[in-house]
């Protein structure tokens, strides 16, 4: 079944051939886009949809996401807000609930996110998993997470479990042997949280490379709370991303710039942490290749909104909005590695937003409206 598209005030396609068009249309056919261009060049569809002069962009490519846990921290945040600062220690409380919960929970709490977040536009997210931390509970997150999405991550390596307390380069050989092993079926990815707090450079490299030996990709929680090596050693292994980046050197600048890892940024992290936002406009000056994501989790970024993170980057991380735009859809699908997504041309998938909005500038300009309309994925109205 085939399906147009049509009365598009203003397409942002991210293709550097058609850049953004204005009067347009978009055809596609089953999952897939077949054209986009002029509406009055438009061919014929079985179907139509009328985005009555609205926007049309990409579907939002959330490429860092934590959505497989039990319970909140509610009370953590209110803490924080009261002045205590944010040192990464509540991800244990999140590992103690959602070790009780059951998989049922755990996947009705999965998937209302992934809802929450398609009614806000994004159309491919990522998921980690990193709060079982455990062989059977970090196996049991990602073979619940591979029911929502493709893009599955293993962050065994997310903090040391209480268990590990007096012995963390024990758990490291428990996450680089009987956990990997246990989890490879279902896991796209292999993350580790490089920083104070949570895992050194050597750690780190340990748990990355027995990953890669294992037929994972890597990608990396870097620099979020201090200056370390997580954004170097991920530009070493060839990570597709160095993700946070809050604390950078210069020496980790020129290192992204030089390389195809993606810094990903979070701003809704320093929004829920109040942290020092990083400095995206520093990054793209120097020619890194820079995404957004929310990092949606329940302690320092409870956020499913890309819209939001968005208007986020462009106040408060000194982004233009079309460089926004293109972070939070091309440039979340460089940092999945994939080039159907994020993108509006012939054979890339049919994810499409229609905005209630004449112009995509509107999702920064107008913070906290709802401006979505219509989501499309893969080629279907949701």
């Amino acid at each position: 079944m085939s399906l147009l598209v049509t009365n598009i005030g203003e397409l942002v396609t991210n293709d550097p051939d058609t850049g953004v068009l204005l009067d347009a249309a978009v055809v596609l056919d089953g999952e897939r886009i077949v054209w986009a261009g002029p509406r009055l060049s438009a061919p014929d569809a079985d179907e139509r949809l009328d985005a009555g002069g609205g926007a049309v962009i990409p579907g939002f490519v959330d490429s860092h996401a934590h959505l497989v846990f039990a319970g909140d921290r509610a009370g953590e945040f209110e803490a924080r807000m009261n002045g205590e600062p944010y040192t990464g220690g509540g991800i244990r409380t999140t590992v103690a609930a959602t070790r009780a919960a059951g998989d049922d929970e755990l996947l009705a709490g999965a998937r209302r996110l992934v809802l929450e977040a398609r009614r806000q536009g994004t159309t491919t997210v990522e998921i980690k998993s990193g709060y079982g931390l455990s062989v059977e509970d970090e196996a049991r997150s990602l073979r619940i997470a591979r029911q929502l999405t493709d893009e599955t991550t293993f962050l065994g390596a997310h903090v040391v479990p209480a268990e590990y307390a007096d012995d963390p380069d024990g758990y490291v050989a428990l996450v680089s042997g009987p956990m990997l092993e246990a989890v490879t079926p279902y896991a796209k990815w292999i993350d580790v949280f490089c920083d104070r707090g949570a895992f050194d450079g050597d750690q780190a490299r340990e748990v990355l490379t027995a990953g890669v030996k294992a037929g994972l990709m890597p990608r990396v929680h870097a620099n979020q709370l201090v200056a370390g090596p997580g954004v170097r050693l991920a530009v070493e292994l060839g990570a597709a991303s160095a993700d946070h980046c809050t604390h950078l050197s210069d020496a980790d600048v020129a290192a992204l710039a030089g390389s195809e890892t993606v810094a990903t940024l979070l701003p809704g992290a320093e929004f829920s942490t109040r942290s020092p936002y990083p400095d995206a406009r520093r990054l793209l000056d120097a020619g890194v290749t820079v995404a957004l994501a929310t990092d949606c989790n329940p302690g320092s970024s409870y956020t499913s909104s890309m819209p939001f993170c968005l208007a986020l980057a462009v106040r408060e991380m000194r982004m233009t909005p079309a460089e926004a735009l293109w972070a939070a859809t091309a440039g979340g699908a460089r940092a999945l590695r994939r080039d159907d997504i994020g993108v509006v041309r012939a054979g890339a998938r049919g994810d499409l937003v229609v905005l209630d909005a004449p112009s995509y500038l509107h999702l920064a300009y107008r913070p906290g409206v709802p401006l979505i309309k219509t989501v499309l994925h893969d080629g279907v109205p949701q």
